[in-house]
């Protein structure tokens, strides 16, 4: 939807729903890491490549999660693009007039969240924190969702969506390493019922 059209409400909790913390992230690493996080989280972005070595040359531990960090990075499109054919292949008449993602803004919409979501778990991964939301801002995304009636299981969906898109491609030993980081978020958002 076109910002003009949304309510200050919106507008005020669309600023609060952050949801990424990185407050316990202190006891494991240090400012100028969790700055690296921060920045990235403020401007809305994906860990950049210059982020990734720098992150790597303080926390050398990190670079096992880190290469799965850039692969799925560089494949969100083909990985948005999974999940919304998912939500779509289980709700086909959902962006038809009178379905949860109509008219299409409603659908960008979602799509993008999508992408935002990736994004969040992929700090997680690069943190090697499992447990990296904020309640808080999990508390306003799901009154943000209440109040633009988003359709939460066709979220769900779409989340499980870029799990399995995700977990497609990486190396199989991989994939029991990062699937918590996906869980967590999903598991997070189903309680929003």
């Amino acid at each position: 939807m076109p910002n003009a059209q949304l309510s200050d409400n919106v507008r005020e909790l669309i600023q609060k729903a952050r949801i990424v913390s990185f407050a316990t992230w202190q006891d494991t690493h240090s400012a100028e890491v969790i700055q690296h996080f921060q920045v990235a989280d403020d401007e809305g972005r994906y860990l950049t490549d210059e982020d990734v070595q720098q992150i790597q040359q303080i926390v050398p531990a990190t670079t096992q999660l880190m290469t799965v960090v850039q692969q799925l990075r560089d494949r969100i499109s083909d990985i948005v693009d999974e999940a919304r054919s998912q939500v779509l292949e289980t709700f086909p008449t959902i962006t038809q007039p009178g379905g949860g993602l109509y008219p299409p803004e409603r659908a960008d919409a979602c799509w993008r969240d999508f992408w935002h979501f990736l994004r969040c778990i992929t700090y997680g991964m690069a943190g090697q924190h499992i447990d990296y939301t904020s309640a808080e801002g999990l508390h306003y995304m799901q009154l943000l969702y209440q109040e633009l009636q988003v359709p939460l299981d066709a979220m769900v969906v779409g989340l499980e969506g870029i799990k399995a898109a995700s977990l497609k491609r990486v190396e199989l030993e991989q994939q029991a390493i990062i699937a918590p980081y996906f869980d967590h978020l999903i598991d997070q958002l189903k309680q929003f019922h």
